[in-house]
């Protein structure tokens, strides 16, 4: 592998991502789907919404922190010395 490689695998990745993040923040942020994943989840764990809501808020921000660290972080890194 070289660094040219490793660059464009961190890219796509980053890419590929955020737009899963994207989607997944307007799917339950602005209901296209919020009350679907609350009912369909409600049946396998018992929750208040309140609770949902801040569980699958904390998912949200939990993926972003990993996105960060795990792909634009390396992704940058490898631009700079690349």
């Amino acid at each position: 592998m070289n660094i040219e490689l490793l660059t464009q695998f961190f890219m796509w990745c980053t890419i590929l991502n955020v737009m899963f993040l994207v989607i997944t923040f307007l799917v339950v942020a602005f209901g296209f789907g919020g009350d679907f994943v609350y009912r369909m989840h409600g049946k396998w764990f018992p929750m208040p919404r309140e609770t949902f809501n801040a569980v699958i808020y904390s998912f949200i921000g939990m993926y972003k922190i990993f996105i960060f660290v795990f792909n634009i972080v390396p992704w940058i890194a490898l631009t700079i010395i690349g």
